[in-house]
């Protein structure tokens, strides 16, 4: 079941990131800017499954790669298959389960009312899918069967969630602020004290 949060904000995320059990950072590698969603789902204890993308690959620095479900192409593997040039239709063609979900999406299936709903989709991912999903799909199913087997064992994912909270103080406000300050701007700490806005400063 996929639940669309509508005017998703922070008094949302606030209610949704310390809820969840498993963070979805599933982007192309190489595509995704460095976001801060997952690190905010890593302090709060949820696992990450995702491609080594992104902020992605420094939490699997911090907490260890076996602490994380990573799947997918790497930047290279993404770089070889520009190369070669992808092919859709080839992943379609021989993996029956990912057909199968294609052709239920073209046919209509899940929007029976409305049967050309989500040709567009279809469309996209077969002819003009400059992410490659197709091409992460296979590992990506394979990696959410240890993610179920891992949830049936509460001891071994909770060790696991423990390592991931352990190892996510770099992600800290403070810690990013000192380092901006030092590297970026060239800016040492001040003691200086701003009077607050209501006291009259000489």
């Amino acid at each position: 079941k996929v639940i669309f949060l509508e005017n998703y904000r922070v008094s949302l995320a606030e209610k949704v990131i310390p809820a969840a059990d498993l963070s979805q950072q599933i982007s192309t590698a190489g595509t995704e800017a460095s976001g801060t969603g997952n690190m905010k789902f890593m302090l709060n204890g949820a696992l990450t499954i995702g491609t080594m993308d992104g902020a992605n690959v420094e939490m699997a620095e911090e907490a260890g790669a076996e602490n994380l479900f990573i799947f997918g192409l790497r930047v290279e593997d993404v770089e070889a298959l520009d190369r070669k040039g992808y092919n859709a239709r080839e992943y379609y063609d021989h993996l029956p389960e990912l057909k199968q979900a294609v052709d239920q999406i073209s046919s209509g299936f899940f929007s029976p009312k409305e049967p050309d709903c989500f040709k567009d989709i279809v469309n996209m991912l077969m002819h003009h899918d400059r992410f490659k999903v197709f091409a992460d799909y296979e590992a990506y199913m394979q990696c959410q069967a240890q993610v179920d087997q891992l949830y049936r064992n509460p001891k071994e994912w909770t060790k696991k969630v423990i390592r991931n909270i352990a190892c996510s103080g770099k992600f800290s406000s403070d810690r990013t602020i000192t380092e901006y300050a030092r590297e970026i701007w060239g800016v040492e700490p001040s003691d200086l004290q701003i009077p607050p806005p209501n006291i009259p400063r000489d």
